[in-house]
């Protein structure tokens, strides 16, 4: 079982090419793209943020779906850790599975759209340096390896070890989800999200 380990950075706008500049040095350009992910939940009241959700993104001849759990007894101050489920269908079969899920009570809830320069870190090319923007949100880094749990403790520490060489403060950290993010700002005084 891999768990997904992570930490996410928030950035200013005007500190986006500094760090560019900072990953350039200890990691190796990867590639360039776009996610764009739907997700669905159950809403029992659009004033409170959903427990259950998950994503779905469409690809060229498919849809992933997925859904991640909070792994709390690994979290430390700056890094969390997530078990994440996926799974693919074919896009003439998303109507169906979607209708299930609208029965059993998920309706759309909010779209994102992030832009993402990955790069690998060259001490451990397992471990991925993100710059990543978000609609709505702004810009971000983050860092992220797959693990075993056994591995837990030195993939934390290799995460610390990446916060310091970009010299990261604690207050830039923010592992809140994006779409608790975007829940929060939604629209002035409402919950609503835009597409």
């Amino acid at each position: 079982m891999l768990l997904e380990v992570e930490t996410k950075i928030k950035l200013n706008d005007s500190d986006v090419q500094k760090f560019k500049r900072k990953i350039r040095e200890i990691a190796t350009f990867e590639k360039k793209g776009k996610k764009v992910d739907d997700y669905f939940a159950i809403q029992k009241d659009p004033m409170y943020y959903p427990k259950k959700a998950f994503r779905t993104r469409t690809t060229s001849d498919h849809i992933e779906i997925n859904f991640k759990k909070h792994l709390k007894k690994y979290w430390t101050k700056n890094v969390v850790v997530k078990q994440e489920f996926e799974f693919k269908i074919l896009k003439e079969n998303f109507k169906d599975m979607i209708e299930l899920f609208y029965d059993m009570g998920f309706t759309e809830w909010v779209q994102k759209v992030k832009y993402n320069e990955t790069y690998r870190w060259k001490k451990d090319k397992k471990t991925s340096i993100e710059i990543n923007k978000v609609k709505y949100l702004g810009y971000f880094i983050e860092i992220e390896h797959l693990a075993h749990p056994s591995e837990m403790k030195e993939v934390i520490n290799k995460i610390e070890e990446i916060i310091k060489e970009l010299g990261i403060k604690p207050e830039q950290i923010d592992n809140t989800g994006y779409t608790k993010m975007l829940w929060y700002k939604g629209t002035k005084n409402k919950r609503k999200f835009v597409k």
